[in-house]
């Protein structure tokens, strides 16, 4: 509920402070006293986009602040979801908005999204203004209406958890029914690619090997004279590096007995000998193994060609990406092969989903059609009372394709006069008749949905006299057992109905002009309802006329 709102430096508005309480309250004032600067106001804090041209001219920001009740709410798993501190008796919505654009949104002090503000903000309050009449013309509010007579969010959420797996499957088989087709386009050519391929017979990094080998051959008698070379100063000939190194062991080892301490160095000496012999060993085995090979030279560059040209064909830079295209032109082809498995195993995954959903929907439509009936006789009765007395009220639930709200077609069917026939209410009923059937829809759904605070902006637009009693008498019942209903009014019988009775109007001042909105007291009111009887001049019999309005 409602509790408080404050409003600084918005449009008109220098600085508003207003109490609100529960039950049902009226706010009147003349038309472009700032009524819907009020609505304005609240809107941002339920989520609505802000304009810095809202911005008291002069000013650098406004904000607008709502304090609300939460009791009788479930809440908590919202506040404990979002991380904000939880305050049953006093939960703060904060907006502020710069002049550069920039607004910020707080929930208990603590910044938050506009997705979450607009979140909570659904949940406090249900502002209905004129355009919202245009929503009977909807199909999914006509549906929603329904839906919560019904009772049916359970079943809904149960529906729609399997329609969606439902249609994501059908997705799933159309995107593969597609891939299927154009594989078998291209069958043959996939086949022309991927026996080329094959026949190549590709190994992860060959092309390296490949390249190593064919440049060692290229290279062999380089490699061979150089190998020579090398081992021939080693072990080769006629005083060599290790007959020289048998030399230098032989006169050390005739010192050894003589000069000890020789013996580390002469160990060092002897490993190094071993060393060098064990090395002119291979190197002797390396040139003899090495020869010049011309054949398996050609063999080598003529595969390191046929690679180059595969690369090329298929434009990628390794045989690894080569082995990549390979395995994808294998698995298009695979998809071809077990199409029709597939084909049939999907298929009858998406017709158990089909059957699961179809009994979902078939559990929707008979709550709905046991919530028609209840629909259709309670705004019935509500509307006779309004002066539609030869009314007839329709809920008429059509068959159509599976979608997310199960398949049902409502429309709302509508008569006001004993010879018509029934048609849809937004083609037929007059801007009088549609604000008493939204009145009368909100009434009754008020009571099964967890909407603490319902704000009617001009409800009784096109209404006058007794049917405005009714309306006023329907809302005040609305806003009876701890719900708040508040109403923007230029009625006075509805506003002589109000609980709690609010006026909103302009100041003048010498430099600009400020709307304003006090709490109307028991001789307020009366000056106020009976300038609403009779205009600017208050009569007396206007004055006795509003106390009259009041004592009812």
């Amino acid at each position: 509920m409602l509790t408080r709102l404050q409003i600084k430096d918005f449009t008109l508005i220098d600085a508003l402070e207003v109490d609100f309480y529960h039950g049902f309250s009226v706010i009147t004032g003349e038309t472009g006293a700032g009524k819907s600067i009020i609505l304005g106001a609240l809107g941002l804090l339920l989520g609505q986009r802000a304009d810095a041209k809202t911005i008291r001219n002069g000013r650098e920001r406004c904000t607008i602040e709502a304090h609300f009740s939460l009791e009788n709410q479930d809440l908590r798993s919202f506040f404990e979801e979002n991380d904000i501190d939880f305050d049953v008796k006093d939960c703060i919505l904060r907006r502020e908005l710069n002049s550069s654009g920039k607004s910020r949104s707080f929930i208990n002090d603590t910044p938050v999204s506009l997705v979450v503000m607009k979140e909570l903000g659904e949940q406090l309050v249900d502002i209905h203004s004129q355009h919202q009449n245009l929503l009977l013309a909807r199909e999914d509010f006509q549906l929603a209406v329904v839906d919560i007579v019904a009772g049916n969010a359970e079943r809904l959420q149960k529906y729609q958890s399997v329609f969606a797996q439902y249609d994501a499957a059908c997705r799933e088989l159309r995107a593969l029914k597609e891939k299927i087709e154009h594989s078998r386009q291209d069958e043959e050519f996939l086949r022309f690619r991927l026996k080329d391929l094959l026949e190549a017979k590709l190994v992860t990094g060959e092309e390296e090997s490949l390249e190593q080998e064919a440049d060692m051959l290229a290279h062999a008698e380089e490699i061979k004279s150089g190998l020579f070379a090398a081992y021939d100063l080693l072990d080769g000939g006629q005083d060599t590096i290790l007959e020289k190194l048998k030399k230098a062991l032989a006169s050390l080892s005739s010192i050894a007995k003589n000069f000890p301490q020789i013996n580390d160095t002469m160990l060092r000496l002897d490993t190094t000998f071993v060393e060098l012999k064990d090395m002119a060993y291979d190197l002797n085995t390396q040139m003899s193994t090495m020869e010049s090979d011309p054949l398996r030279l050609e063999e080598l560059n003529a595969r390191i060609d046929r690679l180059q040209s595969l690369k090329q064909k298929h434009h990628v830079d390794t045989v690894d990406d080569l082995l990549t295209i390979q395995k994808d032109l294998e698995a298009q082809l695979a998809v071809v092969e077990n199409s029709d498995v597939e084909l049939e195993d999907m298929q009858k995954r998406i017709d158990l989903l089909h059957d699961k959903a179809i009994n979902g929907a078939k559990e929707l439509t008979a709550s709905r059609l046991k919530a028609a009936k209840i629909i259709e006789k309670e705004i019935s009765s509500r509307l006779v009372p309004l002066n539609i007395p030869n009314v007839r009220f329709q809920v008429l639930l059509e068959e159509k394709e599976l979608c997310p709200t199960g398949n049902n077609k409502v429309s709302f069917m509508f008569s006001a006069n004993k010879n018509s026939p029934l048609l849809p209410v937004s083609e037929v009923a007059s801007g009088g008749e549609i604000a008493r059937v939204m009145l009368s829809l909100k009434a009754m759904i008020s009571g099964k949905v967890q909407l603490p605070t319902i704000i009617f902006d001009e409800i009784d637009t096109g209404v006058s006299g007794k049917i405005a009693e009714k309306m006023a008498q329907m809302m005040l019942e609305m806003g009876a057992g701890g719900r708040q209903v508040i109403c923007i009014t230029h009625l006075p019988q509805i506003a002589a109905t109000g609980s709690q009775h609010y006026k909103v109007y302009k100041e003048d001042r010498a430099s600009d002009t400020l709307t304003k909105m006090v709490q109307l007291t028991d001789d307020g009111r009366v000056e106020e309802i009976a300038q609403m009887l009779s205009g600017s001049d208050v009569t007396e019999a206007a004055i006795n006329n509003a106390k009259s309005l009041l004592r009812q």
